[in-house]
């Protein structure tokens, strides 16, 4: 499988060729982004143009990763200078594992009401029954949500912020595909990567219908990108470290065969709307978690770090937590324009 990173130096900006143990530069490509739209405009091989472009000049990537070299790793997708051409989105209740967490969480709210079974767990049966359609035929609808645009997206070792009006930031390790849309409209899928799909459970689990104010936090995908990667059967781990000690770690699993639904179901659920396909867009879609820490009791502090990685994706994905202190909430006033 063909690996890249996007690092930057300041102002300049390359794109790299995971060689281990070194970052091979690839020749005049600043971005990711670039590198894809040309291939598509040329009708070429994107794993082709990539083995093309790679040079003899290289970084350790040993240093890039351990934040010892004047480079630094960037997300391995944006686009440069418009981060509202970027739609951060997802699709959960796709694993069982946290479809069992939604429906602990949900469960309270859904016995008041008189349900047996909460709605969470109803989204994920219908995955089940008809999530995986034959090929060329079309399958139940998943559930899906709404993140941000790319400037929720922080790079690997950056923090992600739980706001001071927030509940609660937690984990959640998934894979997300990364996708550009070409000048006549049409997706084209450029690889996958490690992301930390980051939300607040505390939230949600107050009411369901939080769901989508609970979703609108930082996220991160990283470090690299793969090419062609293998969604099949993705196995993984997800662990929480503290003052230097391992906090919780698990064991997980994804790609399609763990998954209540078909990856080109997802996929043509989310770009069969004509406004998920706007000409020069990049969308970074998560595909859903196999488990969460907090459906383990597990709280978050500020300064603990989460770290994502997954077999055949690269180098683990780090972050820590950032907490911002509990204030008075600002009230945001609207200026009427009179």
């Amino acid at each position: 499988m063909i690996r890249l990173v996007q690092v930057a130096n300041g102002s300049s900006r390359r794109v790299a060729l995971v060689d281990e143990p070194h970052l091979r530069i690839l020749a005049r490509v600043e971005s990711i982004f670039e590198l894809a739209s040309e291939c598509i405009r040329d009708h070429a091989s994107l794993g082709e143009r990539i083995h093309s472009l790679a040079t003899s000049e290289s970084l350790a990537y040993d240093d890039v990763y351990g934040q010892k070299s004047e480079w630094h790793l960037w997300t391995p997708i944006d686009v440069r200078g418009a981060p509202e051409r970027v739609l951060v989105s997802g699709t959960g209740l796709t694993h069982l594992g946290s479809a069992k967490d939604r429906q602990a969480m949900h469960e309270q709210a859904a016995t008041a009401a008189g349900k047996a079974v909460t709605d969470s767990m109803r989204m994920f049966q219908s995955g089940l029954a008809g999530g995986r359609p034959k090929p060329g035929e079309i399958g139940v609808a998943p559930e899906w949500f709404y993140k941000g645009d790319g400037s929720i997206l922080q790079p690997p070792f950056v923090p992600l912020t739980v706001p001071s009006h927030a509940e609660d930031g937690g984990e959640e390790a998934e894979i997300a595909g990364i996708y550009i849309i070409d000048a006549h409209g049409a997706p084209f899928r450029i690889g996958m990567c490690a992301g930390n799909e980051f939300s607040d459970h505390e939230c949600e689990r107050r009411n369901y219908l939080y769901l989508a104010a609970s979703k609108l936090r930082p996220c991160s995908i990283g470090p690299e990108l793969v090419v062609a990667g293998d969604f099949g059967a993705v196995k993984g781990e997800v662990s929480l470290e503290r003052d230097g000690q391992q906090l919780w770690c698990k064991e997980i699993e994804t790609g399609e065969e763990n998954m209540s639904h078909t990856l080109a179901n997802l996929e043509h659920h989310h770009f069969k709307f004509a406004g998920h396909r706007m000409p020069g867009h990049v969308h970074v879609h998560f595909f859903g978690a196999h488990s969460l820490s907090f459906g383990e009791g597990v709280k978050l502090n500020s300064g603990d770090w989460m770290q994502v990685r997954f077999e055949g994706y690269g180098r683990a994905l780090r972050n820590p937590v950032r907490i911002e202190p509990k204030e008075q909430d600002r009230l945001i006033r609207v200026q009427p324009l009179n």
